[in-house]
């Protein structure tokens, strides 16, 4: 019994708090659509990058994996990593023994909230590397889009190496990771504005999506429940 207890006090560390813990394993074994962990990540849904060994210290990361299962199951979501036309695509595949990070980047972190009011508690209570919505505003406008979706959040991820969305809701908050499209951490949230700014708290006006673009309004908790 009192060895029972030790165990579950000792795994309550990376279980513990909003944001799930960054974590290292590897690649037990692969079958034809699903991967096997060597240790669960703390999460089913996060994501995790493959870092394959060629040797002569030379490693890359050639794909990213999520979690599927609380027994560490995983499958490939995606091997479009590095993209850039001067350089060669990596093809290798997952292969047992590959090194595993689960969280990657997740210190990197945007945050859609809905005032600068909340956006500075919430930014001055977590040591994280806080990617200014402004940058997200900038990008949507160069992609012509008008509000945050799950497929153009997955880009600009992508674009400026952000490990995770922290979304503010009605309520309450989630964390979201752009690369698996999965929920990864979720928490009740009070002392929120009744509206907030629209789409969501930036330094600009509105988010301008062409030439002859207005600036249009719509409900800050609605377009968030929509992600």
């Amino acid at each position: 019994m009192r060895k029972i207890a030790l165990m579950a006090l000792t795994a309550l560390p990376l279980f513990a708090g909003f944001f799930p813990s960054t974590v290292h394993t590897s690649v037990s074994s692969v079958g034809k659509s699903t991967v096997s962990l060597t240790s669960a990540l703390p999460v089913t849904g996060m994501s995790a990058a493959v870092i394959h060994d060629y040797g002569n210290s030379l490693e890359a990361i050639t794909s990213y994996l999520t979690q599927t299962s609380s027994d560490g199951s995983a499958k490939v979501v995606s091997k479009d990593i590095i993209h850039h036309d001067e350089l060669p695509t990596i093809k290798t595949t997952v292969t047992a023994g590959d090194k595993v990070i689960g969280g990657y980047l997740y210190n990197n972190v945007l945050l859609l909230a809905p005032d600068a009011d909340t956006y500075a508690r919430i930014t001055s209570s977590h040591n994280k590397q806080w990617i200014h919505p402004d940058h997200m505003a900038l990008f949507l406008s160069k992609e012509g889009d008008t509000h945050p979706t799950k497929a153009n959040l997955a880009k600009f991820a992508k674009e400026y190496q952000v490990g995770l969305i922290y979304i503010v809701k009605n309520g309450s908050a989630v964390l979201l990771d752009p690369i698996s499209g999965q929920v990864v951490g979720q928490k009740a949230m009070s002392n929120l504005p009744v509206q907030g700014q629209y789409p969501f708290f930036m330094r600009f006006d509105e988010i301008q999506t062409g030439w002859f673009s207005k600036s249009e309004k719509g409900n800050y908790y609605q377009v968030m429940e929509s992600i």
